[in-house]
């Protein structure tokens, strides 16, 4: 277990071992759904709509609880009232953890930002990977992110600081250049 945490194995990098975790861990996503709102609605035909079905693509969206989850989609209106419970749900999931962000309202507070009671964005309560816009947004988007954030999963290296910082359940602050480079 040293070497594979460590990535080295004498000073050659374990390229085919951490190929194969990622290979692993981007088709065995458990995906912890947390709707507060109407995108719940579009990320639910997503989930048990025949014509988007999720576990073609290697996640399987139904954990019993938070601790079994890899991925946590947030979909709706966060308000501050919910971000407690938001980032409680986030600090029980195992490490590492991804985050979807789901709609405008979840993104940056939407049509409500003007409200008192409206979070600004769920990046505000716990870091996000993937951020979905749209009001609401249809399922495709939510499928296409799925596949961004396998995509991302695939490239991590034992060796990258931003693994080890997964690994280490520190906060990960996730930049636009890879949805730049996506475009």
């Amino acid at each position: 277990m040293g070497l594979v945490e460590k990535g080295v194995f004498g000073k050659k990098p374990l390229k085919p071992v951490t190929w194969l975790l990622n290979y692993s861990r981007k088709y065995s996503l458990w995906m912890f759904q947390w709707g507060l709102a109407c995108c719940a609605i579009e990320m639910g035909a997503a989930l048990a709509s025949p014509r988007y079905d999720m576990m073609r693509l290697g996640v399987i969206p139904f954990p019993a609880s938070p601790r079994q989850a890899d991925l946590v989609v947030i979909s709706g209106t966060v308000t501050d009232k919910m971000a407690p419970a938001i980032k409680r749900l986030y600090e029980q999931m195992p490490d590492p953890k991804y985050v979807i962000s789901m709609g405008s309202c979840a993104n940056c507070g939407g049509p409500y930002w003007d409200s008192y009671s409206v979070t600004k964005g769920v990046d505000q309560v716990i870091p996000v990977d993937i951020y979905i816009p749209g009001c609401p947004p249809r399922p495709e988007a939510l499928l296409e992110a799925i596949v961004m954030l396998q995509e991302r999963i695939q490239n991590e290296g034992l060796g990258n600081d931003e693994l080890a910082q997964r690994w280490r359940g520190e906060h990960v602050v996730v930049d636009n250049a890879y949805m730049a480079a996506r475009v």
